[in-house]
């Protein structure tokens, strides 16, 4: 079992020792100040595992587009803490509102990230890893985070796990951090607007936390305030399309994802690395510990990216030389109903040219559904938001809001292809390169 730093283990908290002496206050650029009284979320910030969010990155490989957005995912879970805290809070005295709830309600957001790996989405891409998954175990193993919540008592870790996998039996305590108005969602699109230094993601959530209700299971919104509603939506929408899935970043994790593509390969061809890829062994075999697991963070990965910037294999040397100078793929807009033959004949041609195509072309697909009445995720069904009109009833956001209503299930694709262009400038074959050229530029110019 683990040893927190510069703490006495106990077996429970008692009465006197559950709130701290004084409010403990963290400076934050969003919510000028997010406050902590209570002696577990103050030692759950203090934890290895908590701790080593700060070297996870919140928008995984953003930075490359949007050079500000170097935030991690210790700033983020600290603003969804401090949104559960400021909604509890609101909620004191409504009859539906049980505050024996209040503290698995913020241990639950103060950890729902905690499973995080490097470049957060983008390293789940890679590994088809499942974050929620690893947060459950952290919070459930034997691990700091674990010994902290079981003072409160045996079952505690447990409840707080139930919240985040979305099986807790008050789904009331759920929707707080998992639903379509949520404050995860509430807490990013804030942090990331202003990191990125875009306006996007800018609403009025001042607006938004006076006027959420807790209601039976759900939290609902008073129909006074569905034009700020309206407005959260749209941020979510622009924030997608202008910020999570711009294009340049897009090309960084087809980048990440083709350096362990190739990683493993090596491995399993029996390469001999300069410098092995220990740390990445047990993901490669499936097989991960929550050890393991914690041993990784982008510092690691940056360091592997450095070295293998000397290897003897091209395409390895050739990858990590392009993620760590920014010397990104280019790419084009792309319709695989309509280009299914062009892509064939482009992989025909790179081979051609001696460029692999397995590494050096690539399609990703990108795709957002800004609303819709039941959002359905890993499994799992987020209920619509919910008004809750003068004579008491409740009415769907997209039956009143005629702008919810024009998007409401519709879900956007894009599609781009990704490939080299720096190679084929360079390459000898002037006429294998023309007919490439030629394929990748007649639908439109290459970005």
């Amino acid at each position: 079992m683990y040893k927190l730093r510069q703490k006495k283990r106990v077996d429970r908290m008692d009465n006197e020792k559950s709130e701290l002496g004084e409010v403990k206050v963290f400076k934050d650029p969003v919510h000028k100040y997010i406050r902590v009284k209570d002696q577990v979320i103050w030692d759950l910030i203090a934890t290895r595992e908590f701790q080593r969010l700060r070297r996870i990155n919140q928008l995984g490989t953003t930075y490359l587009t949007f050079h500000g957005a170097e935030h991690s995912r210790f700033n983020h879970s600290l603003g969804v803490y401090e949104i559960v805290r400021r909604m509890v809070k609101n909620f004191t005295g409504n009859p539906n509102w049980n505050k024996e709830e209040r503290l698995v309600s913020l241990c639950a957001a103060l950890l729902h990230d905690l499973g995080h790996g490097p470049f957060s989405h983008s390293f789940e891409k890679v590994f088809e890893l499942d974050h929620e998954k690893y947060t459950q175990k952290i919070i459930l193993g034997d691990t700091e985070v674990n010994e902290v919540l079981r003072r409160i008592s045996d079952d505690f870790p447990q409840k707080v796990a139930s919240v985040i996998n979305l099986e807790y039996e008050n789904k009331l305590v759920e929707s707080l951090i998992s639903s379509q108005i949520d404050a995860d969602r509430m807490d990013y699109l804030q942090r990331d607007s202003f990191y990125t230094g875009v306006s996007y993601g800018l609403f009025d959530m001042e607006r938004i936390l006076r006027v959420m209700r807790p209601f039976k299971n759900e939290v609902v919104i008073k129909s006074t305030g569905m034009h700020a509603v309206e407005d959260y939506i749209m941020s979510r929408y622009q924030m997608y399309w202008q910020v999570y899935f711009h294009p340049v970043t897009r090309s960084a994790e087809v980048l990440l994802m083709k350096i362990f593509k190739r990683v493993k390969k090596l491995c399993e061809n029996g390469y001999e690395f300069q410098l092995e890829p220990v740390h990445f062994t047990a993901l490669f075999a499936g097989d991960v510990s929550v050890e393991q697991y914690l041993r990784l963070d982008e510092t690691i990965v940056h360091y592997y990216f450095q070295q293998w910037q000397k290897e003897n294999d091209f395409i390895l040397r050739d990858l990590c030389s392009r993620f760590i100078n920014r010397r990104l793929f280019k790419y084009i807009h792309f319709v695989p109903e309509k280009q299914a033959a062009d892509y064939e004949r482009l992989q025909q041609l790179f081979k051609e040219a001696g460029i692999d195509p397995a590494y050096y072309l690539a399609i990703d697909k990108s795709s957002d559904l800004p609303y819709d009445v039941y959002e359905k995720s890993n499994g799992k069904q987020n209920v619509a938001i919910q008004l809750l009109m003068p004579d008491g009833s409740l009415k769907e956001l997209s039956e009143e809001s005629a702008l919810v209503d024009a998007i409401s299930g519709k879900r956007r694709k894009d599609y781009k292809l990704y490939f080299p262009l720096d190679l084929l400038e360079n390459h000898e074959d002037e006429k294998l390169i023309q007919e490439i050229m030629h394929i990748l530029t007649k639908y439109e110019d290459v970005s």
